[in-house]
């Protein structure tokens, strides 16, 4: 399977209409921020279609925990994926907090809207490329390959998912459901 971000021309402008993508410098990213379990996680925000509410979801027979259910997303049928499952993280339950991310990713060519759960969503901000590093390869309980990088802000830590890989290794057994 083979997962990569889908392409889109433009950034989303940013107050005033200026584009991000013009402000940054090489390699810096602008990115929406969430909450899984504690942990900050962050998504390049070029993926992101919308940010919703929690909404009725649709558990589906027989698939995998990652992607277990689907949304009706402005009538097109959306698969919901967890990424907490991917980093053995905790479920947590549905707060008021509770978001679906909606995003746009390509997968074995083609161009896909996915869900994904958050606890809570931050903010869109920039991560400059000279504040980021690679997951190290020990010391840390998640799958160095299920991280793009790690990003230092303040006293936080900031994931950057390997969405590639994560669906790659956890979507083959829920890929009925992704395709």
């Amino acid at each position: 399977m083979q997962a990569s971000p889908a392409t889109r021309t433009n950034a989303p402008p940013t107050a005033g209409g200026r584009h991000a993508a013009n402000d940054a410098g090489p390699g810096d990213l602008e990115v929406l921020t969430f909450d899984l379990s504690g942990e900050i996680f962050a998504l390049e925000a070029i993926l992101v279609r919308e940010v919703l509410d929690q909404c009725p979801e649709t558990q589906v027979p027989g698939a995998s925990g990652f992607v277990d259910s689907v949304i009706n997303f402005r009538g097109r049928i959306v698969p919901l994926a967890d990424l907490r499952l991917a980093f053995g993280l905790t479920q947590g339950t549905i707060s008021l907090d509770s978001r679906i991310i909606v995003i746009e990713y390509e997968i074995d060519g083609e161009a896909m809207l996915i869900g994904l759960r958050a606890d809570k969503v931050f903010e869109v901000t920039m991560i400059a490329h000279a504040v980021t590093e690679a997951a190290p390869r020990l010391g840390t309980r998640w799958p160095p390959n299920f991280i793009r990088c790690l990003a230092k802000r303040h006293d936080d830590i900031i994931v950057l998912p390997d969405l590639a890989n994560i669906f790659a290794a956890r979507g083959e057994a829920a890929a009925g459901a992704i395709s």
